[in-house]
């Protein structure tokens, strides 16, 4: 309510100043937050925007690759782009393919399984990567996933870098987005963006204009804290363990996946179903036991396909959640 009563118009530094520079500073604070080298940050020579959702921040990541590699191997080579991903990356990143003008039979679903938790194998990425090679396309994006949506899978991202590195996959110009989404018509010129001293946030996004978000975050940090916002999200994980802990004590359900963040992948064991559940298969079991705990209005969870097998996603991360809760939830599964 706050940001929007300011009612900004931030598409370049001239026209606010304020939300631009709060931007700046609260990016950084994120960054240190996140622990990312100097040189991802503003005062390292670096960066970064408040984009307004997950697909955005592809699109723009994606359009900046093409745009760069377009410019070497010229633009009407635009069809021999290929963008790489596993079956557990988030849909997103095919759409944002789509609307970047890549073929969408040169985006790679590389298949992910179960014995290597579900984690995109670099040996399975350079094998396809050459294989386009010699069909005579041309590698351009790899999406590595930390926690992805379904289950949780941590890809592998050193050993996923230094394949996309050696064929010049993952794009380090930090000038590249500024490039690919710049606009300057004569109207939205003025001395502050001639010197190139300030940003215009214009030139980092989809949209021309932009919200007062940094205002949300800034408040945020401002009245919890880091310590706060950390401990908060380790009691999220560590009740998430609790409830892996009380899945793998019940002897008729199984932990699908191990769990790495604040979400727990489990289902019935198929081997533990009764004679008057053999009507039914494995999976329709368990999307019978979803629909029935959510139905009880005491606790709401989620679904995924995970190669083949439904599985009930149990995740923590409301405010006033408390090991009470996650007891309760189990009860009433």
């Amino acid at each position: 309510m706050l940001s929007n009563g300011f009612n900004v118009v931030g598409f370049n530094w001239i026209a606010s100043s304020a939300a631009t520079e709060l931007e700046n500073i609260v990016m950084d604070w994120l960054g240190k937050m996140l622990m990312l080298p100097k040189s991802f940050l503003f005062s390292g020579g670096g960066g970064g925007v408040m984009q307004g959702t997950t697909c955005e921040a592809m699109l723009c990541t994606l359009t900046a690759t093409r745009d760069q590699t377009l410019s070497q191997i010229r633009r009407e080579n635009i069809g021999k782009l290929v963008v790489y991903a596993s079956n557990q990356t988030h849909f997103a990143l095919k759409k944002a393919s789509q609307i970047a003008g890549i073929n969408p039979m040169n985006f790679r679903v590389i298949t992910t399984t179960k014995s290597t938790a579900f984690e995109l194998s670099p040996k399975a990425l350079r094998s396809a990567i050459l294989s386009d090679i010699e069909a005579g396309l041309v590698p351009l994006f790899l999406c590595a996933t930390v926690g992805t949506t379904s289950s949780t899978a941590v890809d592998p991202l050193g050993p996923l870098c230094d394949v996309a590195k050696d064929y010049g996959i993952w794009v380090k110009d930090p000038n590249a987005l500024i490039k690919a989404l710049s606009t300057n018509p004569e109207y939205l010129r003025n001395k502050a963006t001639e010197s190139k001293q300030v940003v215009d946030y214009k030139d980092w996004q989809m949209a021309l204009s932009k919200w007062f978000r940094a205002m949300k975050l800034w408040l945020v940090l401002r009245s919890c804290g880091i310590s706060n916002l950390r401990n908060l999200i380790r009691s999220h994980i560590n009740m998430a363990k609790h409830f892996e802990e009380l899945i793998g004590m019940a002897k008729r359900f199984e932990v699908v996946e191990p769990r790495h963040f604040a979400m727990v992948c489990f289902r019935v064991s198929a081997s533990t179903m009764g004679k008057d559940e053999k009507y039914c298969s494995s999976n329709e079991l368990n999307g019978k036991l979803l629909e029935s705990s959510n139905a009880s209005r005491r606790v709401y969870m989620s679904h995924a396909m995970i190669g083949g097998v439904y599985v009930i996603r149990f995740a923590v991360g409301a405010t006033l959640t408390n090991y009470g809760h996650v007891t309760m939830a189990l009860k009433v599964v």
